[in-house]
């Protein structure tokens, strides 16, 4: 485990961000830390491809996309 240190305005946002989404400030942190990476990595997909490409990797059957 390592620190990093942000800013106090980027920690109030993942505060909030964590409460909203019922994770702790950490794991708040860790995953926007991950879906950027893999965002990096996978710039022509979208958000709900890397989710559902992360929900198959772990054999989790993903929802079905309702597109509107």
């Amino acid at each position: 485990m390592g620190i990093v240190k942000i800013s106090e305005d980027l920690h109030e946002e993942i505060r909030k961000a964590s409460t909203v989404m019922s994770r702790s400030i950490n794991a708040q942190a860790e995953f926007w830390i991950k879906m950027g990476m893999l965002a990096e990595l996978n710039p022509t997909l979208s958000y709900t491809e890397l989710v559902q490409q992360q929900l198959k990797a772990c054999k989790v059957a993903p929802p079905e996309v309702i597109e509107t």
